[in-house]
C-alpha cells in the first residue's frame, strides 16, 4: 500500500524540519496551505522551495486546489469543499505522485488533528486506498489508524452506540472537529 505522509512545520528551525524529512524519507513536499506564508521566512513558499530543492526534496504548491480556506473567506466545510473539482483534481495530483516517490502535505500546524491536512486531504486519501502517516512534533511517525483513535476520544465518539458503527462514529468525529477547527478560525 503506498504511503502518504503529513507534516507541519509548526515553529520549527530548518536544521530541525530538515530531519523530520530526512527520517520519513520525503522526497516532495506537498504545500496545502492556502495562503503559504509563515512568520519563518524559511517556511515562505519560493525559500521554502529553495531550501528543499537544496536538500533534495521536490516542492508541489497545492494550496488552491487542497487549501483548508475556501475562497472568499468563507467558513471551510469539509465535506462540501471534498466534492469540488479542484479538490479532486488536487487529491489526483497526490496519487500521481505517491506512485513516484514518497510525499508529505505540508500545512503549518504541527497537530495533525488541529489541521485540514489530516481532516480533509488525508481522509480521502485513505477512502481511496492509500496509506497516510503522521509525521509527529518529536519525529514519531502516528499511523492514521491511531489517528483516528485520538480523534474518537478527543471528539467523544468512543462510546459504544449500539446504532452506530466504527465508521459512523469516525465520520461524526471528522464533522465535528472539522466544525471546532472553521469556529476556532473566525
Amino acid at each position: 500500500m503506498t504511503t502518504v505522509f503529513t507534516v507541519g512545520h509548526s515553529n520549527f528551525d530548518w536544521s530541525t524540519f530538515q530531519r523530520l524529512l530526512d527520517q520519513a524519507g520525503v522526497g516532495v513536499i506537498v504545500d496545502v496551505r492556502s495562503n503559504p506564508a509563515s512568520r519563518l521566512p524559511h517556511f515562505n513558499r519560493i525559500a521554502l522551495k529553495e531550501r528543499l530543492n537544496a536538500a533534495g526534496v521536490g516542492y508541489v504548491f497545492l494550496g488552491f486546489e487542497l487549501g483548508g480556506r475556501p475562497p472568499g473567506g468563507s467558513v471551510p466545510d469539509y465535506d462540501l469543499m471534498a466534492a469540488s473539482l479542484l479538490f479532486i483534481d488536487g487529491i489526483a495530483q497526490v496519487e500521481e505522485m505517491a506512485a513516484r516517490m514518497r510525499p508529505a502535505l505540508m500545512c503549518s500546524e504541527h497537530e495533525p488533528l488541529a489541521c485540514h491536512r489530516c481532516l480533509l486531504v488525508g481522509r480521502r486519501l485513505v477512502e481511496r486506498g492509500f496509506s497516510v502517516a503522521h509525521i509527529l512534533r518529536d519525529g514519531t511517525i502516528e499511523p492514521n489508524e491511531i489517528t483516528k483513535d485520538r480523534l474518537l476520544a478527543i471528539t467523544r465518539q468512543t462510546e459504544s452506540d449500539l446504532l452506530a458503527s466504527r465508521a459512523d462514529r469516525i465520520a461524526t468525529a471528522y464533522r465535528v472537529q472539522g466544525l471546532r477547527i472553521a469556529r476556532a478560525r473566525r
